[in-house]
């Protein structure tokens, strides 16, 4: 990547931290000792042996100390357990005698969490959404990997990222963090981004195990939902991570599901995932997800983080009174073990160095360019001409100076602080709304250097219409905050605060497109949103939140250098009335009256319900099921040229193959997202259809590909509950390919046994 697309100011700050990390090294490395030579440190030996070996050696305490967590370092004073830390967000204490390291754990969603703390620099990369948007596995592997390396570098050895929950409820305030509505898309990109993560020795995780698909109520709503709709939805995104990403951990949500607690449900944990999966690694509870010692053993919780309430002193003298068997205790710690042996934090200890600011700038730009999404593209007022635009008005929503980012646990701090906040003052609370310093307003400018570029805050409707009254472009910026800890209580653009005044956003862009026909509207949100002025602009940018470098990538999509390929990977319907569940199932109470206890975690909250009884229609499933007319539907996204298939095949076999021709029809080179979907036999009572495989196909000007993609007969299937197991129904399957869940010119009809 070019300096030059570096702020100056950030450039400044990487030389600094540079420095400060190289005297920070040299001042405080230790002399380490010479690593034990006992014989699981053989690296022939398979991660299973190895752990067994030490298993061996290990004592009561010892064994003890690594099924829980010291606290939260990050905001503890230092002890004894928790001095040899990171200062992340959780520790479990290693067995230095022996070799072992301590777990070392930090938040990384879409980058480091907390990096201002320890002095680091970490990359934000662009939301989760928006590389889910990409439909690109080898876009989601350098994802993992940058997170991984950075990780490493700051001196962690394992990642809480890996959300994995399908977009049950687009209001969820973590959809940001998901990646969309379907089990197969979701599925393919989280198995890649956890290979990617786990490539650089970085224990990996996928979480949060499970059906914990909203914030409202997190900690005590009960989930009722049946076994068919559960593995045909949520289970089925999770089964193919945890077999085909290999993740070395699981972590378990805080809700119930049919009655019990996730980190204590017996089904989830031992018969599903242990059992079924065949999940040899370990799994860790939520932050505080832990409610009991002896249920949430023996379901096979391995380890509670991030305190020790019930896998400490209880649990010691649960195993020292007979309630819970050694051999138990002994599995959790062996599946501990040998994910430590089997993601190579034993054998490649962690040493911090300093990140490269460049090269994760270059990553989280090229991953953003492939997920923004072209929504609408009107007598093709996009791509900008940069060298002929004689006026560009650029107004609303900070785009003067950043852009927006998801909060919560997931929240990487910007060097230098907010955007929209004085210089270094960084974020101060969990919830708050950071943004970017990635301006577009400069982004733009260096685009079109000959235009009149002016900015109006779009904080009033008349002075944006002025504002944009005779620009031979008008580039209006409107967004969605979101947040864990919160949903929104609508899909609608929010109002928001500007000093005295209430700014409403629809207003300012209905204003704004009365004023002038030549309109490009740019989103910037974590979940679908809805649209009373869709018809209105000529363009319509989904840029999501997108990451340290968001306004070079945007810049290069609206004046074309980038061909935009990303397709939404969740529907955006018209209205929140058309959603499964109009209204959000929430809880009367949610939080504990008085301090919180031990006792009181125990017990819970008061359960109350959330009814998935839509079942097996999720997402696209529901609306096509429910012939509802939606905004723009699952997997539609345009480019800035076209593409034509034909010549579909189908051979049957272990796998179905198919086979079609893709042509790119326009004057630009460009990448199309070719996706397959299956129609089912009418006896498998399933919704008119499901996505069942796709590519991304890079394809120059008029080039023509014969492209084949294998489907795994799973992903035909149902869930036989009789069974307990996937089952293909006999009889006659209509696939299905095209660019969009509703453009599919491309139809075979196929019989399988």
């Amino acid at each position: 990547m070019k300096p030059s697309r570096f702020p100056a100011r950030l450039a400044v700050v990487a030389v600094a931290l540079a420095s400060a990390g190289s005297i920070l090294l040299y001042a405080q490395r230790p002399q380490r000792p010479a690593p034990p030579k006992g014989p699981w440190m053989n690296t022939s030996l398979s991660p299973d042996e190895r752990a067994d070996m030490v298993l061996k050696e290990m004592t009561l305490d010892e064994k003890i100390a690594l099924l829980h967590g010291v606290g939260m370092p990050t905001d503890d004073p230092v002890t004894p357990e928790n001095a040899p830390s990171n200062r992340g967000v959780g520790y479990a204490v290693g067995v230095p005698r022996l070799g072992i390291p301590g777990i070392d754990m930090s938040d990384a969603a879409y980058g480091v969490r907390s990096s201002q703390a320890n002095g680091r620099y970490a990359t934000a990369l662009p939301a989760n959404v928006a590389a889910a948007a990409s439909w690109d596995a080898d876009a989601a592997y350098e994802y993992g990997a940058l997170i991984g390396r950075e990780l490493r570098a700051q001196g962690y050895n394992m990642t809480l990222g890996g959300g994995t929950n399908l977009t049950r409820e687009p209001r969820n305030g973590r959809t940001f963090e998901y990646l969309g509505e379907d089990p197969i898309l979701a599925g393919t990109l989280i198995a890649r981004l956890i290979e990617g993560t786990q490539s650089a020795h970085v224990i990996g995780d996928i979480k949060h195990y499970a059906f914990n698909d909203q914030e409202s109520g997190r900690n005590s709503g009960n989930v009722s939902i049946d076994k068919r709709a559960g593995h045909e939805s949520d289970l089925l995104a999770f089964e193919i991570g945890v077999t085909k990403g290999h993740p070395a951990a699981v972590m378990c949500s805080y809700n119930r599901v049919n009655g019990d607690f996730a980190c204590e449900n017996e089904w989830l944990l031992k018969d599903v995932l242990k059992k079924n999966w065949q999940f040899p690694g370990f799994v860790v509870s939520d932050w505080g997800g832990t409610h009991s010692t002896e249920k949430a053993s023996a379901a096979g919780l391995d380890n509670e983080q991030p305190g020790k309430f019930f896998y400490s002193d209880k649990y010691k003298a649960a195993v020292d009174a007979g309630r819970i068997p050694m051999a138990e205790l002994d599995d959790h710690i062996h599946r501990i073990l040998r994910s430590m042996f089997a993601a190579g934090v034993i054998d490649y200890p962690r040493q911090r160095a300093v990140v490269d600011p460049f090269a994760g700038f270059e990553t989280s730009r090229k991953i953003e360019e492939g997920g923004i999404v072209l929504l609408k593209n009107n007598k093709d007022i996009l791509p900008i001409e940069g060298a002929k635009v004689k006026s560009i008005a650029v107004i609303g929503a900070h785009s003067d100076v950043g852009m927006i980012s998801g909060g919560g646990s997931a929240q990487v701090d910007p060097i230098g602080g907010s955007a929209i906040l004085p210089p270094g003052q960084g974020a101060t609370h969990w919830q708050q709304q950071i943004w970017f310093p990635s301006s577009p307003l400069k982004a733009i400018k260096s685009r079109a250097p000959n235009a009149n570029v002016t900015f109006d805050p779009g904080v009033d409707p008349a002075a944006a219409a002025a504002a944009a009254k005779g620009a031979d472009v008008v580039v209006v910026f409107a967004y969605q905050w979101e947040s864990e800890g919160m949903d929104l209580p609508s899909l609608a653009l929010p109002k928001y605060k500007s000093g005295d005044k209430e700014v409403d956003q629809d207003a300012i862009i209905d204003a704004v497109a009365k004023a002038n026909s030549h309109v490009v509207v740019v989103l910037e949100t974590g979940s679908p949103v809805t649209m009373p002025w869709v018809d209105a602009p000529e363009a319509i940018v989904e840029a999501w939140y997108s990451g340290s470098d968001g306004a070079s990538a945007l810049g290069n999509i609206l004046f074309g250098s980038v061909n935009p390929s990303g397709k939404l990977p969740n529907t955006f319907p018209k209205s929140d009335a058309d959603l499964p569940h109009p209204t959000i199932s929430k809880p009367e109470k949610i939080h504990f009256d008085g301090a919180s206890t031990p006792e009181m975690w125990a017990k819970g909250l008061p359960p109350f319900p959330i009814n998935y009884d839509e079942g097996l229609k999720v997402g696209y499933k529901w609306y096509d099921a429910e012939k509802k007319p939606v905004l723009f539907p699952f997997g539609y996204g345009l480019s800035y040229t076209t593409y034509g298939y034909s010549d579909l095949d189908v051979k049957t076999g272990d796998t179905v193959t198919v086979t079609f021709k893709l042509e790119n029809k326009g004057k630009r080179d460009g990448a199309e997202i070719a996706e397959i979907y299956a129609e089912l036999p009418d006896s498998a009572q399933e919704p008119p259809k499901r996505l069942v495989g796709f590519t991304k196909v890079k394809l120059g000007s008029k080039e023509k590909k014969t492209v084949t993609v294998e489907i795994d007969r799973k992903y035909l299937s149902i869930w036989d509950e009789s069974k307990d197991a996937w089952s293909l129904v006999p009889g006659k399957y209509t696939f299905l390919v095209g660019g969009s869940s509703d453009k599919l010119p491309e139809k075979k009809t196929v019989s399988l046994q």
